[in-house]
């Protein structure tokens, strides 16, 4: 820790550029994971379940990573080991093509893997985030930290497409991103070093309640909210299922599916900017676009023509962009401080639950039962939509505690 601390906007700036070379890592691998699966031997339906249970791990794995960072107090160990095992796995993709027959099956592995640094570490990394932010406002702190997130996300793909192009080898891609993954280790360094943020919880958040008080239950609506979110992130189908459609349906070729993906984060950048900025005008309200928007989505990511697939995946960035960001900072708002990042750990094994249901119903029902597909994720967006009005309704009420 230094004896000057840095100001609350320069922390979530710094948090951000972390996030930014980070993202330009594992964005860049999301990007180009359909092609290289399939370029390994995998199926669509093979791609949607890796894909899927990679999201699903990345979600799931939380309900430990968070409960732990609460009980341990590690919050910046735990948010380090994750962002190194990103930085670690997403380059060694690169020698997949080359392992014959094992590489489909390393492939997935590290696949997985990255996914895993993700789960360790996002419960923490939330945590840090909310309390950097809450003098600037969570709303805006976390769109701001979103946005630059989606720089890396957009720059990631670009790169990963680019040294594809000109190489004419998709692994090349992999290869380069060791470099924003060293970025990453450098930039988080520094910003431990930048602030004094400890590992305790800081008075404004404690409890206030008597000490006899043990722990604070999750509020009611905080379980509203996350049933709600499970919908909407079932519906919000992996991208790697999306690009197996754009390779096969013939509407691009292998090599313009980053930048495929690339368009999508740019307009996730702009999307947290503005759910974000809203959010903290005019409440967790904002989000009732939310359901509407995914259930737009598969009915337009599966047409036959590039224009409409464009557009759908372009509505799958903006809701992707309030899922990512503005959600987490209606969850900091709804739990006591104390239990942040056990309620984040919670709060996305829900959603990786609605990750790996999606990514496997995408992939098995796409290509013979369209009409299926879209009925589902209309009916679950109902659903989604009912249950957020209900946390809206109850978020006022006060959370119970129990008492020792």
């Amino acid at each position: 820790m230094t004896q000057r601390q840095w100001s609350p906007w320069r922390t979530v700036l710094t948090f951000g550029y972390v996030s930014l070379a980070a993202d330009m890592v594992y964005e860049g691998m999301r990007s180009a994971s359909g092609p290289l699966l399939l370029s390994l031997g995998a199926s669509a339906l093979v791609v949607g379940l890796v894909t899927g249970a990679g999201e699903a791990l990345a979600l799931g794995l939380r309900l430990v990573s968070g409960p732990l960072a609460d009980r341990t107090g590690r919050h910046w160990q735990l948010t380090v080991q994750g962002y190194v095992l990103t930085a670690v796995s997403v380059p060694l993709l690169a020698i997949t093509p080359f392992l014959g027959a094992a590489g489909l099956a390393v492939a997935s592995a590290l696949i997985i893997i990255e996914r895993t640094g993700k789960a360790i570490r996002s419960p923490s990394k939330s945590t840090l985030l909310a309390r950097m932010a809450k003098p600037v406002g969570r709303g805006r702190g976390f769109a701001v930290h979103k946005a630059l997130d989606q720089v890396g996300a957009f720059a990631g793909p670009l790169l990963v497409a680019g040294l594809a192009a000109a190489t004419g080898h998709l692994w090349a891609g992999f290869a380069i991103l060791a470099i924003p993954g060293l970025a990453t280790i450098v930039l988080l360094a520094l910003l431990r070093r930048g602030t004094d943020l400890d590992e305790q919880i800081p008075v404004e958040d404690a409890p206030t309640a008597p000490v006899t008080v043990v722990a604070p239950r999750l509020p009611r609506a905080f379980w509203a909210f996350s049933l709600s979110c499970a919908c909407s992130t079932l519906g919000l189908m992996t991208f790697g299922v999306m690009s197996v459609h754009l390779v096969r349906a013939d509407l691009v070729t292998a090599a313009w599916v980053p930048i495929v993906y690339a368009g999508a984060m740019a307009v996730q950048a702009v999307a947290a900017l503005a759910s974000g900025f809203a959010y903290d005008r005019v409440g967790a309200r904002t989000l009732y676009v939310l359901p509407l928007l995914v259930s737009a989505v598969p009915a337009l990511v599966f047409a036959n023509g590039l224009g409409v697939v464009l557009i759908g995946i372009a509505i799958w960035g903006l809701a992707t962009a309030i899922q990512d960001s503005t959600v987490k900072a209606l969850v900091a708002d709804l739990v006591p401080g104390e239990r942040l990042a056990t309620a984040y750990g919670v709060f996305a094994t829900a959603q990786g639950l609605g990750a790996l249901a999606g990514g496997g119903l995408a992939g098995g029902l796409y290509e013979h039962h369209l009409g299926l597909l879209i009925a589902i994720i209309a009916t679950l967006q109902a659903a989604s939509l009912a249950t957020l009005v209900v946390t809206v309704t109850i978020r006022r009420q006060p959370p119970v505690v129990t008492g020792g």
